[in-house]
């Protein structure tokens, strides 16, 4: 076991995130999932617009084989989620465990990373609620998206519904308790929907008391929980080898029946998710840096362009996070112990784009399936998201089981999943390079806090 747990998850993340999994003599992930998605595209509107997706054969295709297919990947990544966000998270918060060594600093940081990433994911679901990308579809496609992927809406509404009649007589303040705190973790693990919030609820817990305790008292524990997390985080890489060939066949699935009106609303998701991280990147970033690091945000973004520049091209927190450390020192001069800590830290738990594109997702996918999210079950949303960027945190596609997770936890299908699959590679570097930033300037932050002075002659302005 490593003595660092940072450390240990760097090196393990570092190797599982160079989405290079075929090496360079096979063909990407990546590009494969792009062909999946071409395929699945390109056939599923051939049929659509030949055929009908009512037409027997095309019916039979998909019962038979396509959608089987799919479901079968689906449960491969529904079966990995409980270990998965509950040991990276797990991981993630104890790595904070020398926030008692460093005092101001970590409390900082930790203070820094909660407000900025709650301003993320307000951000996103502002903009999915005012946009509203999945309801940017014909009425007649609507409906059809409803009846086949709200399926399990209805039963939630109920029990939802029931839930609220039983707690009548309680205060706003003991709904909250009931809905967040599990009386028995046990029975929000073993249900046919997992209640993520409780699960998540007591990772974060032990997490924290793993922090108070002697290091030699939690160690065994943290090391069975890393080991956990390296398991997880091969079986998603396992399991997303099998996604071209799943993406092909679900989007296949829904393309075939709802035509160019699902294409049409995946396009509004794009541009939702990339306007909110612009927002998040050129706005609250550089009122961040101007207001607390004292810097100019011109020269901030031109002094870090290789770190921004190597988080989007490997899509990788953990990967870039040797040249985050070496230009936020000799380009910013921010001090190496309060560099090493904060980005250090920041790689694994301060994901804000990843946080913003969890938000933005569930309320898109919400939409089209014709579920409308409530405040209380928006400001849920908000809660999981952040925790989110802790519990998804350097794990290839991790952000996936954990929408999954949350979409049956709302009763919706997610099957629906499939749709966001194709574009998600994209995403994923524009929300890397948010990550990475967010880290950055949470490390000028602490550094201007503590009397440092930044800036100073620049030594690799240009990479």
């Amino acid at each position: 076991m490593a003595n660092n747990p940072n450390e240990y998850e760097y090196e393990l993340t570092t190797d599982l995130n160079d989405d290079t999994p075929d090496r360079p003599s096979g063909i990407p992930l990546h590009t494969k999932i792009f062909i999946g998605l071409a395929v699945g595209v390109v056939g599923g509107l051939a049929v659509n617009w030949t055929l009908g997706g009512k037409d027997p054969w095309v019916e039979w295709t998909v019962e038979n084989f396509t959608r089987p297919i799919g479901q079968l990947f689906l449960n491969l990544l529904l079966m990995i989620v409980i270990p998965l966000v509950f040991s990276s998270l797990i991981v993630g918060v104890s790595g904070i465990g020398d926030i008692r060594k460093l005092g101001r600093i970590g409390a900082k940081s930790f203070a820094y990373t909660l407000v900025i990433s709650a301003i993320s994911v307000v951000i996103g679901l502002t903009l999915a609620n005012t946009i509203r990308p999945g309801e940017r579809i014909s009425p007649e496609t609507a409906a059809e998206l409803k009846a086949e992927f709200s399926s399990g809406a209805s039963a939630a509404t109920e029990a939802q519904r029931k839930a609220a009649e039983a707690s009548k007589a309680d205060t706003a303040l003991m709904q909250v308790v009931k809905s967040i705190v599990p009386s028995n973790v046990f029975n929000s693990i073993s249900g046919a929907s997992p209640n993520m919030l409780h699960i998540m609820f007591f990772a974060l817990l032990i997490g924290i008391s793993i922090t108070l305790l002697p290091t030699a008292v939690s160690s065994p524990f943290v090391g069975v929980m890393e080991s956990l997390f390296a398991i997880s985080a091969k079986i998603i890489d396992i399991v997303m080898k099998f996604a071209p060939y799943a993406v092909a066949c679900l989007l296949f699935n829904n393309i075939s029946q709802f035509g160019t009106d699902l294409l049409l609303s995946l396009g509004w998701f794009v541009a939702t998710v990339l306007l909110g991280l612009s927002i998040h990147f050129f706005g609250v970033y550089s009122i961040s840096v101007w207001f607390l690091s004292k810097i100019s945000p011109i020269e901030f973004f031109k002094r870090i362009q290789t770190v921004i520049l190597t988080a989007f091209s490997t899509s990788s927190s953990n990967a870039t996070l040797p040249t985050a450390l070496r230009v936020t020192h000799e380009n910013l001069h921010v001090p190496k112990e309060i560099n090493s800590f904060v980005l250090t830290v920041g790689a694994t738990a301060n994901q804000n784009g990843t946080a913003l594109y969890e938000g933005v997702t569930v309320l898109f996918l919400a939409q089209l399936a014709g579920v409308d999210l409530t405040i209380s079950l928006q400001l849920m949303v908000v809660y999981l998201a952040i925790l989110g960027g802790i519990g998804t945190a350097g794990v290839p596609s991790g952000s996936i089981p954990f929408i999954i997770g949350i979409l049956f936890m709302i009763g919706i299908d997610p099957a629906l999943i499939a749709i966001i699959l194709g574009v998600d590679r994209l995403l994923d570097m524009c929300r890397t390079t948010l990550n990475v930033v967010g880290d950055i300037t949470a490390a000028t932050y602490v550094a201007r806090s503590e009397g440092h002075q930044l800036l100073g002659p620049s030594t690799d302005v240009g990479g």
